[in-house]
Protein backbone atom coordinates (compact mmCIF):
# COMPACT_ATOMS: atom_id res chain seq x y z
CA UNK A 1 0.00 0.00 0.00
CA UNK A 2 1.12 3.36 0.12
CA UNK A 3 1.63 4.39 3.63
CA UNK A 4 4.17 2.18 5.77
CA UNK A 5 2.24 0.19 8.86
CA UNK A 6 4.80 0.90 11.28
CA UNK A 7 5.03 4.28 10.22
CA UNK A 8 1.45 5.05 10.47
CA UNK A 9 1.29 3.37 14.01
CA UNK A 10 3.45 5.71 15.17
CA UNK A 11 1.48 8.75 14.19
CA UNK A 12 -0.55 9.30 17.06
CA UNK A 13 2.47 10.15 19.33
CA UNK A 14 3.88 12.98 16.60
CA UNK A 15 3.72 16.41 17.80
CA UNK A 16 1.32 18.83 15.43
CA UNK A 17 -0.08 16.20 13.60
CA UNK A 18 -3.66 16.34 12.60
CA UNK A 19 -5.51 13.21 11.29
CA UNK A 20 -7.85 13.25 8.94
CA UNK A 21 -10.69 12.14 10.23
CA UNK A 22 -11.10 12.28 14.27
CA UNK A 23 -14.12 10.52 15.61
CA UNK A 24 -13.97 11.11 19.45
CA UNK A 25 -16.51 9.31 22.08
CA UNK A 26 -18.97 8.74 18.84
CA UNK A 27 -22.62 7.11 19.87
CA UNK A 28 -25.36 6.22 17.56
CA UNK A 29 -28.49 5.28 19.18
CA UNK A 30 -31.44 4.36 17.29
CA UNK A 31 -35.25 4.83 18.94
CA UNK A 32 -37.57 1.85 19.76
CA UNK A 33 -41.16 2.81 19.83
CA UNK A 34 -44.63 1.42 20.95
CA UNK A 35 -48.06 2.52 19.77
CA UNK A 36 -49.20 3.80 16.55
CA UNK A 37 -50.37 7.22 16.73
CA UNK A 38 -48.97 8.31 20.35
CA UNK A 39 -45.72 6.36 19.92
CA UNK A 40 -43.11 6.52 23.56
CA UNK A 41 -40.00 5.31 23.46
CA UNK A 42 -39.32 2.40 25.10
CA UNK A 43 -35.88 1.36 24.43
CA UNK A 44 -32.53 2.20 22.06
CA UNK A 45 -30.58 0.11 20.05
CA UNK A 46 -27.26 0.61 20.85
CA UNK A 47 -25.78 0.66 17.60
CA UNK A 48 -22.21 2.60 18.30
CA UNK A 49 -21.38 3.19 21.79
CA UNK A 50 -18.58 5.59 22.47
CA UNK A 51 -16.31 4.91 19.54
CA UNK A 52 -12.90 6.93 19.50
CA UNK A 53 -10.69 6.70 16.32
CA UNK A 54 -8.53 8.34 14.08
CA UNK A 55 -8.03 7.82 10.35
CA UNK A 56 -4.20 9.16 9.05
CA UNK A 57 -4.46 10.34 5.12
CA UNK A 58 -2.65 8.05 2.56
CA UNK A 59 -3.51 4.96 5.12
CA UNK A 60 -5.98 2.44 4.75
CA UNK A 61 -8.02 1.31 7.84
CA UNK A 62 -9.88 -2.26 7.81
CA UNK A 63 -12.80 -2.74 10.26
CA UNK A 64 -13.80 -5.95 11.08
CA UNK A 65 -16.38 -7.48 13.28
CA UNK A 66 -19.17 -9.91 13.46
CA UNK A 67 -22.85 -8.82 12.10
CA UNK A 68 -24.87 -6.31 13.37
CA UNK A 69 -21.42 -5.04 15.81
CA UNK A 70 -21.97 -1.04 13.75
CA UNK A 71 -19.47 -0.87 11.29
CA UNK A 72 -21.49 0.06 8.56
CA UNK A 73 -23.30 2.36 11.06
CA UNK A 74 -19.85 3.67 11.80
CA UNK A 75 -19.35 4.15 8.22
CA UNK A 76 -22.38 6.49 7.68
CA UNK A 77 -21.59 8.63 10.89
CA UNK A 78 -18.27 9.34 9.17
CA UNK A 79 -19.71 10.05 6.06
CA UNK A 80 -22.91 12.03 7.00
CA UNK A 81 -25.50 10.06 6.34
CA UNK A 82 -26.60 9.61 9.58
CA UNK A 83 -26.38 12.06 12.71
CA UNK A 84 -24.68 11.03 15.30
CA UNK A 85 -26.41 10.56 18.77
CA UNK A 86 -23.36 12.53 20.55
CA UNK A 87 -19.58 12.99 20.39
CA UNK A 88 -17.77 14.53 17.49
CA UNK A 89 -16.79 13.69 14.18
CA UNK A 90 -13.85 16.01 12.68
CA UNK A 91 -12.30 16.67 9.01
CA UNK A 92 -8.92 18.01 9.22
CA UNK A 93 -9.69 19.15 13.02
CA UNK A 94 -12.84 20.75 11.98
CA UNK A 95 -15.75 19.66 13.96
CA UNK A 96 -18.38 18.57 11.27
CA UNK A 97 -21.15 17.09 13.40
CA UNK A 98 -23.41 20.00 13.08
CA UNK A 99 -23.02 20.87 9.29
CA UNK A 100 -25.84 21.63 6.92
CA UNK A 101 -26.74 23.29 3.89
CA UNK A 102 -23.69 24.08 1.72
CA UNK A 103 -21.17 23.16 4.22
CA UNK A 104 -22.60 19.19 4.06
CA UNK A 105 -22.35 19.72 0.49
CA UNK A 106 -18.92 20.66 0.17
CA UNK A 107 -18.08 17.83 3.00
CA UNK A 108 -19.69 15.18 -0.21
CA UNK A 109 -16.37 16.48 -1.93
CA UNK A 110 -14.25 15.41 0.86
CA UNK A 111 -15.60 12.00 1.93
CA UNK A 112 -17.45 9.71 -0.57
CA UNK A 113 -18.79 6.08 -0.05
CA UNK A 114 -18.99 2.58 -1.82
CA UNK A 115 -21.67 0.74 -0.97
CA UNK A 116 -22.00 -3.28 -0.45
CA UNK A 117 -24.47 -4.40 -2.95
CA UNK A 118 -23.41 -3.09 -6.13
CA UNK A 119 -27.48 -4.40 -7.57
CA UNK A 120 -29.18 -1.87 -5.14
CA UNK A 121 -26.62 0.92 -4.77
CA UNK A 122 -27.29 1.96 -8.67
CA UNK A 123 -30.75 3.54 -9.90
CA UNK A 124 -31.92 0.86 -12.68
CA UNK A 125 -33.40 3.59 -14.30
CA UNK A 126 -30.73 5.40 -15.29
CA UNK A 127 -28.01 5.34 -17.51
CA UNK A 128 -24.60 4.49 -16.41
CA UNK A 129 -23.62 8.28 -17.63
CA UNK A 130 -26.25 9.97 -15.68
CA UNK A 131 -25.24 7.51 -12.81
CA UNK A 132 -21.28 8.41 -12.43
CA UNK A 133 -22.17 12.52 -14.18
CA UNK A 134 -24.67 13.39 -11.04
CA UNK A 135 -21.77 14.40 -8.86
CA UNK A 136 -20.44 17.10 -11.49
CA UNK A 137 -24.31 18.25 -11.92
CA UNK A 138 -25.14 18.37 -8.55
CA UNK A 139 -22.07 20.26 -7.39
CA UNK A 140 -21.87 22.27 -10.55
CA UNK A 141 -18.71 20.94 -11.55
CA UNK A 142 -18.86 20.25 -15.12
CA UNK A 143 -21.91 20.04 -17.95
CA UNK A 144 -22.86 19.29 -21.57
CA UNK A 145 -19.96 17.58 -23.39
CA UNK A 146 -17.03 18.64 -20.75
CA UNK A 147 -18.79 16.38 -18.20
CA UNK A 148 -19.64 13.46 -20.64
CA UNK A 149 -15.85 13.47 -21.16
CA UNK A 150 -15.02 13.45 -17.94
CA UNK A 151 -17.16 10.26 -17.40
CA UNK A 152 -15.99 8.55 -19.94
CA UNK A 153 -12.20 8.97 -18.65
CA UNK A 154 -13.41 7.70 -15.47
CA UNK A 155 -14.87 4.92 -17.10
CA UNK A 156 -11.67 4.30 -18.52
CA UNK A 157 -10.06 4.67 -15.30
CA UNK A 158 -11.66 1.69 -13.41
CA UNK A 159 -11.20 -0.76 -16.18
CA UNK A 160 -14.79 -0.11 -18.10
CA UNK A 161 -15.57 0.48 -21.72
CA UNK A 162 -16.13 4.34 -22.29
CA UNK A 163 -18.65 3.54 -25.03
CA UNK A 164 -21.00 1.69 -22.82
CA UNK A 165 -21.61 5.39 -21.49
CA UNK A 166 -25.57 4.92 -22.50
CA UNK A 167 -25.95 1.53 -21.20
CA UNK A 168 -28.29 0.48 -18.14
CA UNK A 169 -26.83 -1.22 -15.08
CA UNK A 170 -28.92 -4.05 -15.93
CA UNK A 171 -26.70 -4.48 -18.84
CA UNK A 172 -23.50 -5.06 -16.44
CA UNK A 173 -22.00 -7.79 -14.68
CA UNK A 174 -21.75 -7.75 -10.44
CA UNK A 175 -18.31 -6.36 -11.11
CA UNK A 176 -18.70 -3.85 -13.42
CA UNK A 177 -21.99 -2.54 -11.19
CA UNK A 178 -19.21 -2.40 -8.36
CA UNK A 179 -16.44 -0.45 -10.81
CA UNK A 180 -19.57 1.84 -11.92
CA UNK A 181 -20.14 2.61 -7.81
CA UNK A 182 -15.92 2.92 -7.60
CA UNK A 183 -16.29 5.58 -10.58
CA UNK A 184 -19.29 7.18 -9.09
CA UNK A 185 -17.07 7.70 -5.68
CA UNK A 186 -13.94 8.84 -7.66
CA UNK A 187 -15.63 11.24 -9.73
CA UNK A 188 -15.30 14.53 -7.07
CA UNK A 189 -11.70 13.69 -6.41
CA UNK A 190 -12.39 12.98 -2.39
CA UNK A 191 -9.21 12.81 -0.27
CA UNK A 192 -11.69 9.82 1.91
CA UNK A 193 -13.29 6.38 0.69
CA UNK A 194 -15.15 4.52 2.90
CA UNK A 195 -15.51 1.22 1.43
CA UNK A 196 -18.27 -0.76 2.65
CA UNK A 197 -18.02 -4.33 2.16
CA UNK A 198 -17.17 -3.18 -1.21
CA UNK A 199 -16.24 -6.77 -2.31
CA UNK A 200 -18.50 -9.15 -0.41
CA UNK A 201 -21.55 -9.73 -2.90
CA UNK A 202 -19.01 -10.73 -5.77
CA UNK A 203 -17.07 -13.89 -6.85
CA UNK A 204 -14.00 -14.98 -5.29
CA UNK A 205 -12.13 -14.22 -8.92
CA UNK A 206 -14.00 -10.72 -9.23
CA UNK A 207 -13.24 -9.47 -5.89
CA UNK A 208 -9.48 -9.78 -6.56
CA UNK A 209 -9.77 -7.15 -9.39
CA UNK A 210 -11.80 -5.19 -7.40
CA UNK A 211 -9.50 -5.19 -4.56
CA UNK A 212 -6.27 -4.85 -6.69
CA UNK A 213 -8.27 -1.24 -8.71
CA UNK A 214 -8.83 0.02 -4.94
CA UNK A 215 -5.19 -0.46 -4.69
CA UNK A 216 -4.31 0.91 -7.81
CA UNK A 217 -6.60 4.32 -7.28
CA UNK A 218 -5.56 4.98 -4.20
CA UNK A 219 -1.63 4.60 -5.05
CA UNK A 220 -2.87 7.19 -7.94
CA UNK A 221 -5.08 9.65 -6.45
CA UNK A 222 -3.61 9.59 -2.91
CA UNK A 223 -6.86 8.44 -1.49
CA UNK A 224 -7.43 7.26 1.91
CA UNK A 225 -9.52 4.28 2.53
CA UNK A 226 -11.83 3.10 5.60
CA UNK A 227 -12.30 -0.31 4.59
CA UNK A 228 -14.82 -2.63 5.67
CA UNK A 229 -15.18 -6.36 5.33
CA UNK A 230 -16.31 -9.75 6.94
CA UNK A 231 -13.39 -11.42 5.01
CA UNK A 232 -10.41 -11.26 7.37
CA UNK A 233 -7.88 -12.18 4.47
CA UNK A 234 -8.74 -9.14 2.33
CA UNK A 235 -8.58 -6.81 5.16
CA UNK A 236 -5.10 -8.18 5.94
CA UNK A 237 -3.75 -7.66 2.23
CA UNK A 238 -5.01 -3.78 1.85
CA UNK A 239 -4.80 -2.52 5.38
CA UNK A 240 -2.53 -0.50 7.12
CA UNK A 241 -3.77 -0.81 10.51
CA UNK A 242 -7.44 -2.91 11.71
CA UNK A 243 -10.19 -1.41 13.83
CA UNK A 244 -11.72 -4.85 15.38
CA UNK A 245 -15.61 -4.00 16.49
CA UNK A 246 -17.54 -6.01 18.93
CA UNK A 247 -21.45 -4.69 20.46
CA UNK A 248 -20.77 -1.21 19.20
CA UNK A 249 -17.37 -0.58 20.59
CA UNK A 250 -13.71 -1.28 19.19
CA UNK A 251 -12.32 -2.99 21.17
CA UNK A 252 -9.24 -3.61 19.51
CA UNK A 253 -7.13 -0.85 17.52
CA UNK A 254 -3.40 -2.22 16.08
CA UNK A 255 -1.20 -2.88 12.93
CA UNK A 256 -2.19 -5.23 10.68
CA UNK A 257 1.09 -7.19 10.84
CA UNK A 258 1.08 -7.54 14.27
CA UNK A 259 -2.98 -7.99 15.00
CA UNK A 260 -2.30 -11.70 12.51
CA UNK A 261 0.54 -12.40 14.51
CA UNK A 262 -0.43 -11.94 18.15
CA UNK A 263 -3.96 -10.68 19.24
CA UNK A 264 -4.17 -9.19 22.52
CA UNK A 265 -8.34 -8.92 22.82
CA UNK A 266 -9.68 -12.60 23.05
CA UNK A 267 -11.95 -11.52 20.41
CA UNK A 268 -9.89 -10.69 18.10
CA UNK A 269 -7.95 -14.30 18.41
CA UNK A 270 -11.32 -15.71 17.90
CA UNK A 271 -12.06 -13.91 15.23
CA UNK A 272 -8.57 -15.03 13.70
CA UNK A 273 -8.34 -18.43 14.47
CA UNK A 274 -11.64 -18.74 11.94
CA UNK A 275 -10.05 -17.65 9.26
CA UNK A 276 -9.55 -20.36 6.43
CA UNK A 277 -5.75 -22.14 6.13
CA UNK A 278 -5.20 -22.92 2.37
CA UNK A 279 -1.62 -25.41 3.97
CA UNK A 280 -3.54 -28.40 5.43
CA UNK A 281 -0.36 -28.86 7.73
CA UNK A 282 -0.80 -25.60 9.66
CA UNK A 283 -4.86 -25.98 9.84
CA UNK A 284 -3.52 -29.30 11.98
CA UNK A 285 -1.39 -27.12 14.08
CA UNK A 286 -3.93 -24.37 14.98
CA UNK A 287 -6.93 -24.74 17.35
CA UNK A 288 -10.11 -23.27 16.80
CA UNK A 289 -11.69 -20.95 19.57
CA UNK A 290 -15.29 -21.46 20.03
CA UNK A 291 -16.95 -19.26 21.54
CA UNK A 292 -19.81 -19.91 24.23
CA UNK A 293 -23.33 -18.67 23.94
CA UNK A 294 -24.69 -16.10 21.33
CA UNK A 295 -23.79 -12.34 20.78
CA UNK A 296 -25.97 -10.36 23.32
CA UNK A 297 -28.78 -7.78 22.57
CA UNK A 298 -27.37 -4.17 21.50
CA UNK A 299 -30.44 -3.16 23.24
CA UNK A 300 -29.17 -3.68 26.87
CA UNK A 301 -25.37 -4.47 26.63
CA UNK A 302 -23.80 -6.45 29.65
CA UNK A 303 -22.15 -4.58 32.12
CA UNK A 304 -18.73 -3.98 32.14
CA UNK A 305 -16.84 -5.92 29.24
CA UNK A 306 -19.11 -6.28 26.30
CA UNK A 307 -17.45 -9.37 25.88
CA UNK A 308 -17.02 -11.04 29.07
CA UNK A 309 -20.39 -13.50 28.54
CA UNK A 310 -18.76 -14.81 25.93
CA UNK A 311 -15.01 -14.63 26.82
CA UNK A 312 -12.70 -17.54 27.30
CA UNK A 313 -10.45 -15.30 29.91
CA UNK A 314 -13.53 -13.74 31.71
CA UNK A 315 -12.47 -12.44 34.97
CA UNK A 316 -14.90 -10.98 37.76
CA UNK A 317 -13.46 -7.50 36.96
CA UNK A 318 -14.69 -7.90 33.24
CA UNK A 319 -18.29 -7.87 34.77
CA UNK A 320 -17.52 -4.81 37.15
CA UNK A 321 -15.64 -2.46 35.13
CA UNK A 322 -15.50 -1.63 31.51
CA UNK A 323 -11.67 -1.70 30.13
CA UNK A 324 -10.73 1.45 28.36
CA UNK A 325 -9.08 1.10 24.65
CA UNK A 326 -5.33 1.90 25.97
CA UNK A 327 -1.66 1.01 24.64
CA UNK A 328 -0.56 -2.43 25.83
CA UNK A 329 3.39 -3.72 25.54
CA UNK A 330 3.12 -3.99 21.49
CA UNK A 331 1.83 -0.49 21.29
CA UNK A 332 -1.12 -1.26 20.17
CA UNK A 333 -4.54 -0.45 21.75
CA UNK A 334 -7.32 -3.31 22.79
CA UNK A 335 -9.62 -2.96 25.35
CA UNK A 336 -9.03 -5.89 27.99
CA UNK A 337 -8.14 -5.97 31.36
CA UNK A 338 -6.89 -9.89 30.69
CA UNK A 339 -4.76 -9.28 27.20
CA UNK A 340 -3.78 -12.42 25.02
CA UNK A 341 0.08 -13.26 26.11
CA UNK A 342 2.78 -13.73 23.39
CA UNK A 343 2.23 -17.86 22.90
CA UNK A 344 -0.54 -17.79 24.74
CA UNK A 345 -3.34 -21.09 24.08
CA UNK A 346 -6.83 -18.93 24.00
CA UNK A 347 -8.58 -22.05 22.88
CA UNK A 348 -7.33 -23.81 26.40
CA UNK A 349 -8.05 -20.50 28.49
CA UNK A 350 -10.77 -21.19 31.23
CA UNK A 351 -12.47 -18.26 32.57
CA UNK A 352 -12.28 -17.27 36.19
CA UNK A 353 -16.59 -16.95 36.10
CA UNK A 354 -19.93 -18.67 35.20
CA UNK A 355 -20.48 -18.52 31.70
CA UNK A 356 -24.04 -18.12 30.82
CA UNK A 357 -25.30 -19.48 27.32
CA UNK A 358 -28.52 -18.27 27.39
CA UNK A 359 -30.15 -16.73 23.88
CA UNK A 360 -30.67 -13.19 23.38
CA UNK A 361 -31.95 -12.21 20.15
CA UNK A 362 -30.10 -9.16 19.06
CA UNK A 363 -30.63 -6.46 16.60
CA UNK A 364 -28.36 -6.16 13.43
CA UNK A 365 -27.19 -2.79 12.30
Amino acid sequence: MSVNSEEVADRPAEAGRVPLVRLSGVKKYFPITQGIIFQREVGRVHAVDGVDLEVHAGETLGVVGETGCGKSTLARLICWLLPVTEGRVELDGQDITDWKGDRLRRLRREIQMIFQDPYSSLNPRKRVGAIIGDPFAIHGIADGGERKKRVQELMEVVGLNPEHYNRFPAEFSGGQRQRIGVARALALRPRLIICDEPVSALDVSIQAQVVNLLEDLQDEFKLTYVFIAHDLSVVRHVSNRVAVMYLGKVVELADATRLYAEPKHPYSGALLSAVPVPDPDKVQERERVILLGDVPSPIDPPSGCRFHPRCPKAQQRCVDEEPPLERKASGDRAACHFPIEPGENLAEARPGIRQETTTVPAVGT
